[in-house]
């Protein structure tokens, strides 16, 4: 996970690494609750699929599953992990990211 080497003093660990990649989005959140301050994801519908109130774990919403245009951004990404409070939701947002990469005269795009 390359985003961890920008987010110095901080513990990061993926749902992967814990054996919760199979957990739905409430069961994910009230685990990571238990351990975690903050969540990073880039499930840009959280906020409408949980009801998020009550909750103390901070969440931050990543624009784009793309490392190669996330990592333009490592900066901003770490100064809103930073700015977080508990119980808040922030979304990064999308015309936040810096365009695709240009190949051969085309756009391309990794998918999402």
């Amino acid at each position: 996970m390359p985003l961890r080497d920008h987010l110095a003093g901080h513990d990061v660990s993926t749902a992967y690494e814990l054996g919760w990649s199979t957990l739905r989005n409430g069961e994910l959140l009230a685990k990571a609750e238990q351990q975690f301050d903050a969540l990073v994801t880039t499930d840009r519908n959280l906020r409408n699929q949980q009801n998020l109130s009550g909750r103390r774990i901070a969440i931050l919403v990543l624009p784009t599953t793309s490392w190669p245009r996330l990592q333009k951004i490592t900066d901003r990404i770490a100064s809103a992990i930073a700015a977080l409070e508990p119980g808040q939701l922030i979304e990064l947002a999308p015309w936040a990211l810096p365009p695709p990469a240009e190949v051969g005269g085309r756009s391309q795009t990794a998918p999402a």
